[in-house]
């Protein structure tokens, strides 16, 4: 004689206790996240600002190169005097505002040299750097813009006037116009390239894994289950239309 027991039911896991391979159970004790490289993205706060500080240092430093260029490439303004006064010997000349063009460019070389310069050697450097990036790069300008100037002619137009005698051709001194605008090239050309420099080649966030989570879910390369009760086979109860759950014959 066949029976067959329909009350036979399997036991279930309630959500709130953590299974074997619960994937919402705490993780092992002493774990922590870090990147797929196993070492931290980011220097720590000491570190990146003692490398802010080395960006403002070198960065300010380049500036004594702009301000020697700038002197040897800048063109002069030739003045002229009688007994009276100084005049321009052109006064249809540009050389004025060549010599605040020649400044501006050397400085947007300057600029994308250096935030290049930085980014390769600094790539992963924080908000500290970068601001070392700009503070430097202001630095540099004034610094080139006042050691071009004490390098230049004198600006002692009279004295020089003197010097060089009625009717000699002589030097005026070297000067920035457009101040503003040509402190500013620096600083602004180093943080668009430094900007495009990241977006392009900067390094990319990695999604965080567990250390120790392969072998709590059953070795290396298993992937966690998707969910509790994931992995257990068809529950039968009750009114199921499924096999019986037991069978046997007498």
């Amino acid at each position: 004689m066949a029976w067959h027991d329909g009350t036979v039911t399997a036991p279930l896991t309630p959500p709130h206790q953590p299974g074997p391979h619960d994937p919402w159970q705490a993780p092992p004790s002493g774990s922590h996240f870090v990147s797929s490289s196993g070492a931290p993205d980011d220097p720590d706060t000491a570190t990146e600002l003692g490398q802010a500080a080395v960006v403002v240092l070198l960065v300010t430093l380049a500036g004594i190169a702009l301000g020697l260029v700038w002197l040897w490439l800048a063109p002069r303004v030739p003045l002229v005097s009688d007994d009276t006064a100084v005049f321009l010997k052109n006064s249809e000349g540009e050389e004025a505002i060549g010599a605040d063009g020649t400044f501006v460019l050397l400085a947007i070389g300057f600029g994308a040299l250096s935030a290049a310069a930085v980014f390769w050697r600094l790539r992963r450097g924080g908000i500290l750097v970068v601001v070392g990036l700009a503070l430097g790069s202001l630095l540099a300008s004034l610094l080139a813009w006042r050691l071009g100037v004490w390098l230049g002619p004198s600006s002692d137009v009279v004295a020089r006037a003197r010097e060089a005698g009625q009717g000699v051709t002589f030097d005026a001194p070297l000067e920035l116009h457009a101040v503003l605008a040509a402190v500013l090239a620096w600083p602004f050309a180093a943080m668009g390239i430094h900007l495009l420099l990241t977006a392009a080649f900067g390094p990319r966030d990695v999604e965080p894994d567990w250390p120790g989570y392969a072998e709590y879910y059953g070795g290396p390369g298993q992937a966690p289950p998707a969910g509790p009760g994931a992995g257990q086979g068809p529950l039968a109860g009750p009114g199921s239309s499924g096999p019986p759950a037991g069978g046997g014959t007498a």
